[in-house]
């Protein structure tokens, strides 16, 4: 008779340096039951923001939700702001934010693809696309002055215009990644080892995505054509008219597995490259900011009184930032943030059960996880068997040897 044994993985996240834990029941290598504890990085930032002087002061709060997807989330707070206040963004303005929005795409699904390569033992790939990922890091540092907090989205707009000069580096960069594509294509999608480590792995049915409401790469990977820049267009997505991608575009047929999330996340880089060179050859001409005099945008903010919404598809999913304004008070009554790996964390167990200890690491970075815009939720198992931990060091290298193991039987 096979005895189960219950594994704590973390409180380290064994694919991210973030902590949660996993409490998996094992047979032997298989995986029979999972259980996710999460909440172990709350930093209060909603509570902060309710607690500075003014609205403006909290935009650099929500940058620091997320070291990575640091245009989304102020830049869906900013939109739920101005639905609160009625202010209405330059058309221009727009167009910018469109643009930083898909550069930052770019960014976070190469350095998704670069941790997913090193999650399976090859860190030479994981090298080569963080090299590629440069370029548009560069790209950028040159528009914004930084390469991590940008600090150019405004309530009513954007701080930063791009000139014609800029404008120009920027189809010099979407030139770069588009001669590039086939080279990154032929690594994920034709290697025949990154294929068996990912093909009918972590297997998310559209049916469980459903019911589990999964988000962004994670859904559309399990054929759930869902996205928000084609469900609920803002910013200049409207006029581009956005096609959620899932696998199917690519080779007919969905699996839901590891690898249809590789595929969804290459081929959006390659519409991110598209996107952003019809918006610069569209770009209307106009100011920057609704409103350029911020003491008269905070006086604006202090009589504003209602509530709004804003929503982003962020690289990893559906954003939402709501805010409450009340005359007379600063910088508003409430704020609350649902970033999208609040959705894409259960979809782990359905994915997790039936596998094998060694592609827990692969199967959760599959969905792109961060921990600390996640903050909340936890579930709860109490039927317990034998315990011992493992740490996420002996998870990697379990991950790596599957791999040495499968390339030596030529698998």
């Amino acid at each position: 008779m096979n005895e189960s044994y219950t594994i704590p993985i973390g409180p380290l996240h064994p694919a991210i340096h973030e902590p949660i834990t996993l409490k998996l029941e094992v047979s032997g290598e298989r995986i029979v039951g999972v259980d996710v504890f999460c909440s172990q990085v709350h930093r209060g930032i909603e509570w902060i923001g309710m607690n500075r002087n003014n609205a403006i002061q909290s935009i650099y709060l929500a940058e620091r939700v997320c070291g990575i997807c640091n245009i989304c989330h102020p830049l869906c707070m900013v939109q739920a702001i101005e639905k609160a206040a009625e202010i209405e963004v330059p058309e221009r303005a727009e167009y910018i934010r469109t643009i930083m929005a898909e550069l930052e795409r770019i960014h976070s699904h190469l350095l998704w693809a670069g941790v997913a390569a090193h999650e399976i033992g090859f860190d030479t790939v994981f090298h080569y696309t963080w090299a590629l990922r440069e370029n548009v890091m560069d790209l950028i540092e040159y528009l914004t002055g930084n390469r991590v907090t940008k600090a150019i989205m405004m309530i009513g707009g954007v701080r930063r215009d791009i000139k014609e000069e800029g404008a120009k580096k920027i189809k010099e960069g979407m030139k770069f990644y588009l001669e590039n594509f086939k080279k990154i294509e032929e690594i994920y999608l034709h290697d025949p080892t990154i294929k068996m480590r990912t093909r009918d792995v972590g297997i998310l049915t559209k049916e469980d995505a459903l019911k589990l409401c999964a988000v962004g790469p994670t859904a559309r990977a399990s054929g759930v054509p869902k996205d928000v820049r084609q469900d609920f267009p803002y910013a200049a997505y409207g006029d581009y008219g956005v096609k959620a991608i899932t696998p199917d575009v690519y080779n007919g047929e969905v699996h839901g597995d590891v690898f249809d999330r590789i595929i969804v996340r290459l081929l959006e880089v390659k519409q991110s490259v598209d996107i952003i060179n019809w918006v610069l050859d569209n770009m209307p001409s106009g100011p920057l900011l609704a409103e350029k005099n911020l003491v008269k945008l905070k006086i604006r903010l202090k009589k504003a009184e209602g509530e709004g919404i804003g929503r982003v598809e962020a690289p990893r999913g559906e954003d939402i930032h709501y805010v409450r304004l009340k005359a007379g008070e600063e910088p508003f009554l409430s704020w609350k943030i649902r970033a999208p790996t609040y959705n894409n964390v259960l979809p782990w167990i359905p994915m997790l059960l039936g596998g094998q200890i060694a592609d827990v690491p692969i199967v959760a970075a599959s969905t792109d996880p961060c921990m600390s815009c996640l903050n909340r939720v936890t579930v709860v198992d109490t039927d317990k068997k034998k315990e011992f931990e493992i740490t996420k060091e002996y998870m990697h290298e379990l991950s790596v040897r599957k791999t040495r193991r499968l390339m030596r039987n030529g698998r």
